[in-house]
């Protein structure tokens, strides 16, 4: 039979049977006809909780006044009160009962708002409790808390899956509770997983130092922070937490913390009451594409050595000013994000290797790594420094605007002003900062700053290298490497 054969009706039947069957084959089904995610979310939607955090914030602003606190103000509306109540929606999900002890993974933002918080969870049969916090984990936006469930109350656990085993566009579903005051509890939706390794997110002052998130485009809204992201085995892989849009809902961007991680902060906050991170000690900086240029690499990647902290696992190991690690612990870093997460979660009192790149060389160290503190943080990455033919004009630090400005170091020149539209100008370099090499030759004093600058100028004018690079000290006595592209 030829395709001009067939009728009408055939013919419709036949487009719309094509149709469907390429429509439904998008989405998995059972033997039986089902879909996978009503299993997984009848067996594991009673493990989800709803959080309402109550607490009194202060109302004052930074300076310490009441808005309009004024005596005008004040005899006509009274005086205003210094605190007033807060309350915060989230949601968490059961990770494990001992006796009548029921814990809770959540996210830190979800219930850390305030001193004296009193913190409601709230069953899938509708059973409240008040919970206590177990411990809090900023640098991750994890948080523990557990509440006193009665032996004979049946709770439901969520069984953790192994999140390095995700793989780019698998199935993803996300249970929580969106938009908690309008009463959308345990709301169901699915997507597949977007990307993994995201790190770098701005997500304002309150954005975790250690980044790896799982993205998806299961849609998260607020008051879904705290909720689990699930494959379609109904095993958590992630922690639902933050989201990017322009609406202030859901735009298909989707944030979940691996729940690799949440493991290791969820045992360290059991066991200890808080969590056990190794320290190196450096200071370290992402490579750029003219960083990579600069230093002579092969491709961008690994991560910069700014700055060695004296007396650190990092100084004894003989790690320097400028060498690029490319391996630690016999893991790739391939940015600064993965780095800090690799040296944080290593072995703490054992040795451990570090593969760099110094002088075009390979280099092996071995370094001890210590328990960091809680006054340790991990050091964010500074600014920087240059010349006239650059557009930039420096003095020593025994100059006059140094003296003015207080601008102290142990060697090195000061950034007085910087030409606009130069190549100073293009790049990160900031007035008062301090140069201390160029090229990597160590800058002592004006002179040699100069000749150092004349020797760029050679090389560049001869067809040589178009990048210059600058170790500086920033304002904030915080230290980085900077290029200044001639070619801009």
């Amino acid at each position: 039979m030829k395709l001009k054969d067939i009728t009408f009706p055939a013919a419709f039947l036949l487009i719309l049977s094509l149709t469907l069957s390429s429509l439904f084959a998008r989405y998995p089904l059972t033997t039986d006809g089902q879909s996978p995610f009503v299993e997984v979310v009848r067996d594991l939607g009673e493990s989800i909780v709803n959080i309402q955090v109550e607490a009194e914030v202060e109302t004052r602003t930074p300076s310490g006044r009441l808005p309009f606190d004024d005596d005008l103000f004040r005899f006509f509306f009274g005086p205003m009160p210094e605190t007033r109540r807060s309350v915060s929606m989230g949601s968490g999900f059961i990770i494990d009962r001992e006796d009548e002890n029921v814990i809770i993974l959540t996210n830190n933002h979800v219930v850390d708002i305030g001193d004296n918080a009193v913190i409601t969870v709230t069953l899938a049969d509708k059973a409240k409790y008040t919970a206590e916090v177990v411990g809090l984990d900023p640098h991750t936006d994890l948080a523990i808390i557990k509440i006193n469930v009665p032996i004979s109350e049946n709770v439901v656990i969520a069984p953790l899956g192994d999140s390095d085993q995700v793989q780019i566009g698998e199935w993803a579903i996300a249970i929580g509770n969106p938009f908690g005051q309008l009463g959308l509890d345990r709301t169901v939706t699915v997507g597949v997983v977007s990307a993994t390794g995201r790190s770098s997110l701005n997500f304002g002052r309150q954005s975790p130092l250690y980044q790896d998130y799982i993205q998806t485009d299961a849609a998260i809204n607020p008051g879904n922070s705290g909720g689990p992201l699930l494959n379609i085995k109904g095993n958590v892989i992630g922690v639902n937490t933050a989201i990017t849009t322009t609406t202030g809902g859901n735009i298909g961007i989707g944030f979940a913390i691996p729940i690799n991680m949440a493991k290791k902060v969820t045992n360290d906050l059991l066991r200890e009451g808080r969590v056990v991170r190794a320290y190196l000690g450096i200071l370290p900086q992402e490579i750029t594409a003219d960083l990579q240029k600069s230093l002579g690499l092969e491709r961008i990647g690994g991560v910069l050595v700014a700055r060695v902290e004296e007396g650190t696992p990092a100084d004894r190991a003989g790690l320097e000013n400028g060498d690029v690690i490319i391996e630690f612990n016999n893991r790739e870093v391939p940015n600064v994000s993965r780095f800090r997460i690799v040296v944080a979660e290593s072995n703490i009192g054992k040795s451990v290797p570090i593969k760099v790149v110094r002088d075009d060389k390979m280099l092996t160290l071995q370094a001890t790594l210590e328990l960091m503190q809680d006054d340790e943080t991990v050091q964010e990455e500074p600014e920087t420094d240059e010349k006239p033919w650059l557009g930039l004009e420096v003095e020593g630090l025994d100059g006059g605007f140094a003296q003015r400005q207080q601008i102290e170091a142990d060697y090195g020149v000061v950034i007085t002003s910087i030409e606009r539209d130069s190549p100073a100008f293009r790049s990160d370099l900031r007035i008062g900062e301090v140069v201390k090499e160029i090229n990597r030759r160590r800058i002592t004093n004006k002179n040699v700053y100069e000749s150092a600058i004349s020797e760029a100028k050679a090389v560049f004018e001869n067809k040589g290298t178009n990048i210059i690079l600058c170790y500086v000290r920033s304002r904030d006595g915080s230290y980085r490497y900077i290029t200044i592209n001639l070619e801009n």
